[in-house]
């Protein structure tokens, strides 16, 4: 059974985000796409590091203010 990339899911799911749309012209791809990736990506880092947010900061390649800022858009911490 062939395991699907990341590359290869975002794909899938932005075709069948247009097949939705029937002819529907999307809007802020972008930033609907970044806020859709962006909390499991948080969540998941944020586990696998422990809680840790200057060593989930640098895995993510942020600053850990930047980090913190967007735990708490995403309510991720209070």
């Amino acid at each position: 059974m062939k395991q699907n990339t990341l590359h290869d899911c975002v794909r899938a799911s932005m075709e069948d985000f247009f097949r939705d749309l029937n002819g529907t012209d999307p809007s802020n791809l972008h930033d609907m796409l970044v806020k859709a990736v962006e909390k499991p990506l948080l969540e998941v880092v944020m586990e696998q590091a422990q809680h840790n947010q200057s060593r989930a900061a640098q895995w993510l390649g942020l600053n850990r203010n930047t980090l913190r800022k967007k735990l708490l858009e995403h309510k991720l911490i209070d």
